[in-house]
């Protein structure tokens, strides 16, 4: 099964579900679509992703959203990353793609022809 976390409303995010689709298809793999911000992520949820995902926490985030700078994040520590990413949606990297165990970041897109193995 590969897991997309997916924002429609972003090009990169759109361009990266297509690799999925493609790659879904072709393997015949159970495709599951998570619109964060429809169904935000739990604190637990977010926290087994970072594990999934490895490197730092910070890298989740989007640094350039004004809730970013308004909330201070960018000297918080992990929990309060964690915290803010489970109250604020929206500052959620994208696309972030599960697939057997390990996670990435998918910006760019492209990325996910490497994370398949293709």
């Amino acid at each position: 099964m590969i897991t997309i976390y997916h924002n429609p409303r972003c090009s990169k995010s759109r361009e990266a579900l297509a690799i999925a689709e493609q790659f879904s298809n072709e393997h015949k793999l159970k495709l599951e679509i998570v619109d964060y911000q429809k169904t935000p992520l739990t604190l637990a949820q977010l926290k087994d992703l970072h594990w999934t995902l490895g490197g730092p926490v910070s890298a989740m985030l989007r640094d350039n959203e004004p809730e970013y700078a308004a909330l201070g994040l960018a000297q918080a520590d992990d929990a309060a990353l964690l915290e803010a990413l489970a109250a604020h949606p929206k500052l959620l990297q994208r696309p972030i793609v599960v697939y057997r165990k390990r996670a990435v970041i998918a910006r760019p897109p492209q990325l996910l022809n490497e994370f398949f193995g293709n």
